[in-house]
């Protein structure tokens, strides 16, 4: 059995398991015959190295006006995937595709070739295999830009077919077998570019305002920065119990203390919790702290890090997601109150001197729930997501949070009761948190104390006590904005999937 050839009307039905198990079979004795009839280093299933001097990026971009059956006398060598096949006696064809998708033809033909080669072609190379191919090029008399081919090398022999490339893998296979996702669709590998191209425009950005970049841990003593639940291994060089870093925020702002007074992280988060649509038990986490400024200086960052992101993969800061819905990102974004908003939704005025009986009412009576033991600010966190969270449609700062959700947020100014903290929500999610940040040694041990307080009472999310981050607090940290961000969902913001699909290689069972 073989799959050399592929009809370019039909549409080829996906390979059972036993026609996986059969092709396996041939392309590896075409593998054993490949090896066997080596004659230099460079034969063989898989060669060392082929004598490739061009690019198909590169020929494409090159050649682009070059008229049908037109000729140039330029001879070139390439590499590439086969991704399409088809063999008519004296004249073989084949599409190459680069790692970025783009395509170019290989005509193999007998007057080029001579018999000999144009046989072997025909009985070792398989869709899905790696081939060098040199000659000159030349655009088809259909226009397609190809080259016809003067010599020619199986670059990697693959032992497994492609799946069909005329029909999109279901998401479930597409998380599982991303490289595969890579091979055969368009919005896959745009996606890896386009987050490659985030990360940088947020290092060009941060850049711009004299940010400096760091490294964290990310196995801790003692996990602090976030109220989640950490993953826990051991050491054995230590003969200790670590924790796998729940956020950097600790050690950037020991970094603060230090005299780095603008400093970010863009690295890995691990969180032992829930996995849905918009969270991943790992995912990426960028985190920025700036002296002598507070939440207001740090939204205004926030909102040009996004901005300039999206201008970097798609030219505007008005975006176009996946289901060809448009979203503005631009323009000066909303900044609202977290009392005020859920007091206007809800109809009667909630305070920070709303007793929790109140709220608990309050939600009984709308089918809000809150976990047992629930604050004040932990009723007033849900009712704001019940009534509020789903009118929201632009992208919106929430303002001014409970001070007993936010132990490592400063106290309002001007507002008793209440911390100077946004949260950024955009698409219908919390894209990004924001604080002035709590730098009085004094009060941040106090609210550590809280914090131990709930964790006794069973709320394991609950942050602990850390020394440590304390005796750094007690040198001095100057008054400050700090703010963090999922990056995961900042490609969720820009191009509308969800976060599996934003993930290269999320975490599956």
């Amino acid at each position: 059995m073989t799959d050399t050839t592929a009809s370019a009307d039909a549409v080829p039905a996906e390979p059972t398991e036993e026609d996986v198990f059969e092709q396996k079979a041939v392309r590896l004795a075409k593998r054993e015959r490949l090896i066997a009839e080596r004659t230099d280093a460079a034969g063989g299933a898989y060669p060392v190295s082929v004598g490739v001097t061009d690019t198909i990026p590169a020929l494409r971009e090159r050649f682009a006006d070059l008229e049908a059956g037109a000729q140039t006398g330029v001879t070139a060598a390439v590499a590439g995937r086969i991704v399409f096949s088809r063999n008519t006696g004296k004249l073989c064809f084949a599409s190459l595709q680069s790692g970025d998708g783009q395509r170019i033809q290989a005509m193999v033909s007998l007057a080029a070739v001579g018999e000999e080669s144009l046989q072997a072609w025909k009985e070792l190379v398989d869709l899905g295999d790696h081939v060098f191919v040199r000659g000159e090029v030349i655009s088809s008399r259909r226009g397609e830009l190809s080259i016809m081919v003067s010599d020619w090398a199986i670059a990697a022999k693959a032992l497994l077919p492609l799946p069909n490339m005329y029909t999109e893998l279901n998401e479930e296979s597409r998380v599982r077998s991303r490289f595969l996702d890579l091979i055969v669709r368009d919005q896959a590998r745009q996606t890896v570019r386009a987050r490659a191209k985030v990360n940088a425009s947020l290092r060009r950005t941060f850049e711009a305002h004299d940010f400096v970049e760091v490294e964290t841990p990310m196995l801790q003593t003692q996990p602090g920065g976030a109220s989640a639940r950490p993953f826990v291994t051991q050491s054995n060089a230590f003969d200790t119990e670590l924790y796998m870093r729940i956020a950097p925020e600790l050690f950037l702002k020991r970094a603060v203390v230090g005299g780095i007074d603008r400093v970010f992280e863009i690295n890995r988060n691990f969180r032992n919790e829930g996995a849905d649509s918009t969270h991943s038990p790992e995912f990426a986490m960028l985190e920025a702290y700036q002296a002598y400024s507070d939440y207001n200086g740090i939204a205004d960052l926030t909102q040009e890090l996004i901005q300039n992101a999206a201008i970097a993969v798609t030219g505007s800061t008005t975006v176009t997601w996946a289901d060809g819905t448009m979203y503005d990102l631009g323009g000066d974004w909303d900044r609202i109150s977290m009392y005020g908003s859920l007091s206007a939704a809800a109809g009667r005025e909630v305070t920070p001197q709303t007793s929790v009986e109140e709220l608990a009412a309050l939600g009984a009576a709308n089918g809000v729930d809150a976990p047992p033991h629930a604050t004040h600010g932990k009723w007033v966190e849900e009712l704001w997501e019940h009534f509020v969270k789903g009118g929201l449609t632009r992208p919106t700062f929430v303002m001014d949070f409970p001070v007993d959700t936010s132990p490592l947020v400063r106290d309002h100014r001007s507002i008793a009761g209440v911390v100077e903290k946004w949260d950024l929500y955009v698409r219908g999610f919390e894209l990004a948190t924001g604080y002035s940040e709590l730098v009085d040694p004094v009060i941040q041990r106090e609210r550590f104390e809280e914090q131990a307080k709930l964790a006794a009472r069973g709320d394991d999310e609950a942050m602990r006590i850390d020394q440590d981050f304390l005796r750094a607090l007690e040198h001095g940290m100057p008054p400050s904005g700090g703010m963090g961000m999922g990056i995961d969902r900042l490609m969720m913001a820009i191009t509308g999937l969800g976060i599996r699909e934003t993930i290269l290689f999320p975490l599956v069972k």
